[in-house]
């Protein structure tokens, strides 16, 4: 049940007008609702937008003067924008994550919080940029030739790259909200809401502001808190009353799809301290608990992304999410996202396999292919000969071979990929344990850790673990919020206290800059190995002295 949601259902019976009382129509309903309402909402001021007083108040005095207001309970006000003669047994809002590759969203009933759809898309921006720094240099073009849109101060057929990323994310929302309505059998004019959840950049391309700032020192976006306002003054075609809730950011590298972790997660009222990890080009980590916040971001993504592997990719369909090897009978499986051919390896499979080869001593603690393995078996030496294929480069694994995989090549993971994942675990276990020290903190002393995003839906912690990725702790202390930014936005819909705590966050947050940290520098060095050049901080890891 939804607890005073964004959009709400207000049954009143006001008073008919007659001679002895001249109120006007919409004064008329003003009063009634605010007789209705209670506590902080009777406080706010009731406003009735301009482009929905003729309807209103044709609606009111149509129906008698009785049947239901339907409120947007904004921050700074109440407004008043639809009369309708009984309550609707379903009022449908929209909440969307808005990722740099995909969006995903839901459609909610307001008053139950009962999901209605949910529905995925492509971001088409990704045909101007792969990642947040190429859609930022693009944004920044004034002379783009032949896309059809015009301006004061452009040449008719030009368009600026900004407007360009602009119309694409806005065509994007679009088509996915034509998707949810179809799954729930309404028309897009229904939905009476939307929340939008994203990283810094992509809110300051859906509003139209220039990201230029945001990736250049001193990293000053230029907006953290956008206002809300209606979705279709950005053209999001939905009910032209609908009110658009976009997350707060953080800063130029703490957006909105952040604060939804924290809110799906409950680390703001935590007792006890907790940690919120996010997994993408960049890793976030925010550790703390109701008393206290600090953050960090450091770059420890794209190997785990499918950014850098030579055969990465994203979480989708024919990625390799999980690999096992047993040593007993030297059989290698694997799973595919949706069981479709292998296309290659997302983030959590890359772990699971390079964790599978330290543990089976074909890697040594340094992430290198050893070319001294002395079979113990039969069956180990046909498998050296089938998986273990010797370049100049240094060696290469074959996971799956052509005949096998999705687009008839080889799935091979080479010694640049493993240098490459190596990296990036010293990266994340290097952000952790500067930020735990930075409040004189142990792991030992954290509660739960929470991993958002598809990051956390497909790690398995065990095997991050072994590399030496997360910290040596019981598994219980890991929870996967899968996707805690569409479930923040779903929050934000449904319940006003979380629209308070989302507004309230950024302020109790202290960064911490990772750039300028010696000490982070020192701690990468020493996890660049497996599990650590210290491996009493990893007890339940096999700890191989030589290669």
């Amino acid at each position: 049940m939804a607890k005073n949601p964004l959009v709400r259902c207000l049954a009143l019976e006001a008073p008919p007008p007659d001679l002895g009382d001249n109120t006007a129509d919409l004064d008329r309903l003003k009063k009634a609702v605010h007789e209705g309402l209670s506590g902080d909402e009777a406080g706010r001021p009731l406003v009735i937008p301009r482009a929905r007083m003729a309807e209103t108040a044709a609606s009111f005095r149509r129906h008698g003067f009785r049947g239901t207001a339907l409120l947007n309970m904004l921050p700074a006000a109440v407004e008043i924008v639809d009369f309708l003669p009984q309550t609707p047994s379903t009022v449908p809002v929209a909440a969307i994550d808005l990722g740099t590759t995909h969006l995903e969203g839901v459609l909610l009933d307001s008053a139950s919080g009962k999901r209605l759809a949910r529905a995925h898309g492509e971001n088409s921006q990704i045909k101007y940029g792969d990642d947040i720094l190429s859609r930022i240099h693009f944004a920044d073009r004034n002379d783009i030739p032949g896309c059809g849109a015009t301006g004061k101060d452009r040449p008719a057929g030009a368009a600026t790259g900004l407007q360009i990323l602009h119309e694409c994310i806005i065509t994007s929302i679009n088509d996915l909200l034509t998707d949810l309505c179809g799954q729930a059998g309404i028309q897009r004019n229904g939905i009476r809401a939307c929340c939008i959840s994203g990283n810094t950049t992509m809110v300051h391309l859906l509003l139209n502001l220039s990201p230029h700032h945001i990736c250049r020192e001193p990293y000053i976006p230029m907006v953290n808190a956008p206002d809300p306002c209606a979705a279709r003054e950005l053209d999001i075609d939905i009910h032209q009353a609908a009110p658009l809730w976009i997350l707060p950011s953080i800063g130029s590298y703490f957006g909105g799809d952040l604060i939804s972790g924290i809110l799906t997660s409950g680390l703001d009222g935590a007792q006890k301290p907790a940690m919120l990890i996010d997994v993408g080009t960049n890793a976030e980590v925010i550790l703390g608990n109701r008393d206290w916040l600090i953050a960090c971001a450091g770059a420890a993504g794209p190997a785990l992304e499918g950014g850098v592997a030579g055969m990465g990719m994203r979480a989708g369909p024919g990625a390799i999410d999980r690999v096992r090897l047993d040593t007993d009978t030297w059989h290698l499986d694997y799973r595919t996202i949706d069981s479709a051919p292998p296309a290659g390896l997302c983030g959590s499979g890359l772990i699971d396999l390079v964790a599978e080869l330290y543990l089976a001593r074909i890697i040594d603690l340094r992430g290198k292919f050893r070319t001294d393995i002395e079979p113990e078996s039969p069956q180990h030496a046909a498998f050296l000969r089938q998986h273990l294929l010797r370049d100049e480069g240094g060696g290469r694994f074959l996971v799956a071979p052509a005949e096998k995989a999705a687009h008839q090549h080889d799935v091979i993971v080479n010694q640049i990929d493993l240098d490459s994942l190596i990296r990036s675990k010293a990266a994340m276990y290097a952000i952790l344990t500067t930020l735990v020290a930075q409040v004189d903190l142990e792991f030992t002393d954290i509660d739960t850790i929470f991993v958002a995003g598809a990051f956390g839906k497909h790690i398995d912690p065990q095997r991050a673990i072994t590399l030496g990725m997360l910290p040596d702790l019981p598994l219980s202390t890991y929870r996967s919020l899968g996707n805690s930014s569409l479930r923040g936005a779903e929050l934000i819909l449904t319940d006003e206290a979380v629209r308070k705590r989302s507004m309230a966050i950024p302020g109790r947050i202290t960064y911490i800059e990772l750039n300028v940290n010696q000490e982070f520098m020192i701690r990468f060095s020493g996890s660049r190995f497996i599990p650590h050049t210290d491996p009493s901080l990893f007890p339940s890891v096999p700890f191989f002295q030589s290669a």
